[in-house]
């Protein structure tokens, strides 16, 4: 016997959410799968929220620094990064999320997802053409950074535990690594 996933478009998936089928569960769509998100521990949610905060301070209203709001891509995915930087396209963003192009930087904090945060999102974010992806990993105490997206991969890697580390899309900003991981 073959098993086969449904593929959900995300056609499909906006018309499902619009007509409340998942009842306001935590979801994303990552390559046509639905997957439903981890509940976030308090760890986790306070470096998401003293980051976003630091972002702010450092970046002002050159962007916009959207927390756990999804962003949408065109391999049938919508995924909920836990932050977005993105162009402060205002009143756009009520027709529909942020595409690539208008993405700076995503980053997501990783404890218990680092396999899927370091695997799956990394080849859908760069698939898309996400430009810059950040993994902050709680765990290991170290900043991955993914650049340079080509053909669905990334070219740039790299990790960091200490130093200061400069946006690709804002060169003259520079960011504390501990500050990422120790706010």
């Amino acid at each position: 016997m073959t098993v086969t996933a449904y593929r959900w478009t995300l056609d499909r998936y906006h018309r499902a959410i619009a007509a409340g089928i998942f009842d306001n569960q935590s979801l994303e769509l990552l390559q046509g799968a639905i997957i439903v998100m981890s509940p976030e521990r308090e760890p986790h949610a306070y470096y998401n929220t003293e980051t976003a905060d630091y972002l702010r301070s450092l970046l002002g209203n050159r962007v916009k620094v959207r927390d756990a709001k999804p962003i949408t891509l065109p391999n049938d995915s919508e995924p909920v990064p836990d932050l977005a930087i993105v162009k402060p396209l205002g009143r756009l963003y009520l027709e529909h999320h942020p595409y690539p192009e208008d993405i700076f930087l995503v980053i997501e904090f990783s404890q218990a997802t680092i396999a899927k945060d370091l695997g799956n999102k990394k080849l859908i974010y760069a698939e898309a053409g996400i430009k810059e992806y950040w993994v902050v990993n709680l765990k290991d105490a170290c900043v991955h950074i993914f650049r340079d997206p080509m053909q669905g991969l990334y070219t740039t890697e790299f990790i960091l535990t200490t130093g200061t580390i400069a946006p690709l899309a804002f060169p003259n900003i520079q960011l504390q690594v501990q500050r990422l991981m120790n706010p």
